[in-house]
């Protein structure tokens, strides 16, 4: 992660203006990062399947006799020594090439492109509900430290950091969708909506985008309806860490000298948060927002198994009790991937934003 050098006013001027080589020099550095974070991970994840046993024994060996099965550990090549499949596998990932399912024969990359936008759609809802809560409620407890309102969002916070994601998941739908009946209890959509979406010309596989561009407002509806708990199960997941990080970091900027300056010159205390300390207490936010994102596919694969939204945590849930090498390894790999790049971006994001960034 970026790191923030502290120094005297006049000092950030001649670093912001003499490093533009300097920064593309840092943006280089971020960017090749991402490879040994990858390669890293999918490594890990390719020695610990193999270290639990492989999916054709797993499926199919008390129905095989020895030969039929040594027949098809031979043809899916998992009588190769380890260290040569690792090989193999890491030369196929430098072509793009995923491999295929062990235990279904579908490609492993056309199975990341139909759930890996399910899974998109839902931290885009995550996302959007952990910024509109936890960044007004953070302010909200600043202005009000130590007092009451304080109080009860602190712990609205740590009650939110501390309950299970798939617990928040089966809470709210027990209450909203099963005693209340306002929501649907699991899915993308109604079948009728997923049939009209799946059968236009053109899908992205985001349903929103697609419902919208159908032009069906009753299909939009139904899509967002669905969306509902699942986003507010994952997305208080990250709110209350938000809610945390913003109230600390106002309350620092609220004791700073040019906003007691103001304060003397009649500013209110409204008008001191809204104005004059949002937005350098918000830059720290944008960088813990990449390291969120970890959090929430991990959530995803929680929250989509809790409420069957057919995304890459609900397929990643099922492959990992078959343990379908390939599939998981590609899962794996395209979250490292998003969470490797996500990092660089929010990095580049700081280092633009605020010139002590140090590169």
């Amino acid at each position: 992660m970026t790191t923030l050098v502290q120094e005297a006013p006049g000092a950030v001027g001649r670093t912001g203006g003499a490093t533009g080589s300097g920064l593309l020099r840092y943006l280089v550095i971020r960017f090749l990062l991402i490879i040994p974070t990858v390669l890293v991970l999918v490594s890990v994840v390719f020695f610990l399947m193999h270290a639990s046993g492989d999916p054709i024994t797993t499926a199919f060996g008390d129905r095989l006799t020895p030969q039929q099965l040594h027949a098809k550990l031979h043809q899916a090549g998992y009588d190769r020594p380890l260290l040569t499949q690792y090989l193999d596998y890491l030369r196929s990932l430098g072509h793009g090439d995923f491999g295929r399912t062990a235990t279904d024969n579908q490609a492993v990359s056309r199975m990341l492109r139909t759930y890996g936008a399910a899974t998109a759609e839902l931290a885009a809802y995550a996302m959007a509900v952990a910024l509109a809560v936890g960044v007004p409620l953070g302010m909200v407890a600043a202005a009000h430290r130590d007092r009451a309102p304080d109080v009860a969002l602190r712990l609205f916070a740590i009650l939110n950091y501390a309950t299970p994601v798939f617990f928040l998941g089966l809470l709210l739908k027990l209450v909203f969708a099963v005693w209340l009946g306002w929501l649907p209890t699991s899915g993308r959509s109604g079948i009728d909506v997923q049939l009209e979406l799946e059968n236009q010309t053109s899908t992205t596989g985001i349903y929103l985008l697609d419902a919208v561009r159908s032009g069906d407002g009753s299909a939009v509806a139904d899509v967002l309806r669905h969306a509902v708990l699942p986003g507010v199960a994952l997305g208080l997941l990250v709110a209350g860490v938000l809610l945390r990080l913003v109230r600390t970091n106002l309350i620092g900027t609220l004791s700073a000298e040019y906003v007691e300056a103001a304060r003397s010159r009649g500013v209110g205390p409204f008008r001191l948060v809204t104005r004059h300390a949002t937005r350098p207490a918000l830059i720290p936010v944008v960088t813990v927002l990449g390291l969120q994102v970890a959090g929430l596919l991990g959530g995803a694969v929680l929250t989509e198994t809790t409420f069957e939204w057919k995304g890459l945590g609900f397929e990643l849930a099922h492959y990992l009790t078959v343990r379908d090498y390939a599939a998981v390894q590609g899962i794996v790999a395209l979250f490292a991937v998003v969470v490797a790049v996500t990092n660089f971006l929010v990095d580049v994001a700081a280092a633009l934003i605020d010139p002590r960034v140090r590169y």
